[in-house]
């Protein structure tokens, strides 16, 4: 099975042709530090240079995801410039008899052994707690925003972070969106519905595109948590992107995160995406606090009866598997999207809302979890 995945994926990659160079992006040295697992999973660095053209990290991960076999994809892409090639073998050989070891199989000689930069603690933010979700599409970003909101309102000094450098939506849920001022060199987080927000969709046009790699991410995460007059706050929450990149591990390489909240819908892929992110966390030491299940199910305005029309269930038993609470089951609601679009979370524009009350909840509980675990400590 591993054997026969390797072969599929280097014949693949072989397809996939840098025009500048005229090469495959095997031939162009492009592609290293390729892994696959037994399962079914493969991890790659994309090397990219300033000439080349950004598509290609799409068409990689789109090609590999269609591999028979093939169950989850990552590629890591990196700074051609800051990266000194190895001596390659001859270009043809290279791309039909390269070698991929299985992840965590391979010498220890081969592993990285570059040290990870050290955490820097930030204690006057509070609780940081990272908001994050295997896949997108189930509603992060409005979980997040609406519990900063839902937290400012029950007397907490709240930060919202927007890490979705990919997507950064935060500015248009939350109704504000401005070049933030600067003073004494430090840039003054704008300010909406009582909560302190920072995102980089306040310093790019709303149509410019995100294409960052990892050292330009883990300069903007820094930059973000350091260079930002925040005060003192009770909660910093970080609304990450989807999946397990390089966001979560520039966050968490940042400063000291918490804990994470997962965020998933009823459905079993979303649950085992998210799964995915959950352990990615507990892998660097980050405790995952609890689940919240978004769209959880639909309540009928004629008979108030409650219908699962996604599914049920998936978030409890991924609380189950990780053995850490279901924080919230939020229902869904039209409303929800509608006030995000608007600038106008249904905390805000529909505190009376089912929808509404069971982000009050989250809020609540998260609090007393983490109050729990202060006074535990």
């Amino acid at each position: 099975m591993s054997g026969n995945l390797q072969e599929r994926v280097t014949d693949a990659l072989s397809r996939i042709r840098n025009n500048r160079v005229g090469a495959n992006v095997l031939e162009a040295e492009m592609v290293r530090d390729i892994a696959t697992t037994t399962d079914g999973k493969v991890r790659l660095s994309l090397f990219l240079s300033a000439d080349d053209d950004a598509t290609v990290v799409r068409e990689v991960r789109q090609t590999l995801q269609q591999i028979q076999g093939v169950t989850d994809v990552r590629v890591d892409v990196k700074d051609a410039s800051q990266s000194k090639r190895p001596e390659a073998s001859p270009p043809k050989r290279a791309a039909t008899s390269r070698a991929l070891p299985v992840m965590g199989q391979e010498p220890q000689s081969q592993r990285a052994t570059t040290p990870a930069p050290t955490p820097v603690a930030y204690p006057h933010l509070g609780n940081i707690i990272a908001v994050s979700s295997g896949k997108g599409g189930v509603g992060k970003s409005t979980v997040a925003t609406n519990l900063a909101i839902a937290l400012a309102q029950q007397g907490a000094r709240v930060g919202l972070m927007d890490a979705d450098i990919y997507g950064p939506n935060i500015p248009r849920m939350m109704g504000i969106n401005a070049a933030p001022p600067v003073e004494n060199e430090k840039i003054i987080p704008l300010q909406a519905h009582g909560v302190k927000i920072m995102s980089l969709g306040f310093m790019i046009e709303r149509d410019q595109p995100a294409i960052w790699r990892g050292p330009i991410i883990m300069k903007i995460i820094s930059q973000f948590l350091r260079d930002v007059q925040w005060g003192e706050l009770d909660y910093f929450l970080v609304d990450m992107p989807p999946g397990t990149g390089d966001a979560q591990l520039s966050l968490v390489q940042a400063t000291m995160v918490h804990g994470a909240i997962i965020v998933t819908t009823p459905q079993e892929v979303a649950s085992g995406d998210a799964l995915r992110g959950a352990k990615m966390f507990e892998r660097v030491a980050v405790p995952v606090l609890g689940v919240v299940e978004n769209m959880s199910y639909f309540i009928c305005p004629n008979c108030d009866d409650k219908h699962h029309i996604f599914g049920s269930g998936g978030g409890q038993r991924l609380a189950e598997e990780l053995q850490v609470p279901l924080l919230g089951e939020i229902p869904f609601f039209a409303g929800v999207l509608e006030g995000g679009d608007r600038g106008e979370p249904i905390v805000v524009s529909g505190p009376d809302t089912p929808s509404a009350k069971a982000l009050f909840d989250l809020a609540g509980r998260l609090s007393g979890l983490l109050n729990a675990h202060a006074g535990a400590t």
